[in-house]
């Protein structure tokens, strides 16, 4: 069954999980926001995306864009969880892995590393 969370229950929870990740990497983090919504478009399983330019891709040209964005979605989160101490874990490892992208690191790398 779902865990039932309200929309401000689940992102403090995305907040919460920013705070565990090291100052010295958030201060890296580059023209990127980091959003909660409700359902992918399309994808009702998916849990995070990462939309943008990968650190690891600018170059000289990269300049006068919108900044990459960060999806974390809410009813999925919540309907793959059976305790909030669930969505807590779940939203802690979908932050860090959408943060991975951002820094050029790939699923398969994150699957290695315990974070996919």
């Amino acid at each position: 069954m779902p865990v039932e969370m309200t929309r401000d229950r689940f992102e403090e929870l995305v907040r919460d999980a920013l705070d565990q990740v090291p100052g010295e990497l958030l201060d890296m983090m580059d023209n990127v926001v980091i959003l909660v919504e409700d359902e992918a478009e399309g994808d009702t399983e998916l849990l995070g995306l990462y939309e943008g330019h990968a650190l690891t891709d600018r170059g000289w040209h990269y300049g006068g864009v919108l900044p990459d964005r960060i999806f974390i979605y809410r009813n999925p989160t919540l309907r793959i969880c059976d305790s909030e101490q669930d969505v807590v874990e779940e939203v802690a490892i979908t932050v860090v892995h959408e943060i991975a992208h951002h820094f050029g690191i790939d699923d398969e790398r994150l699957h290695e590393l315990g974070w996919a």
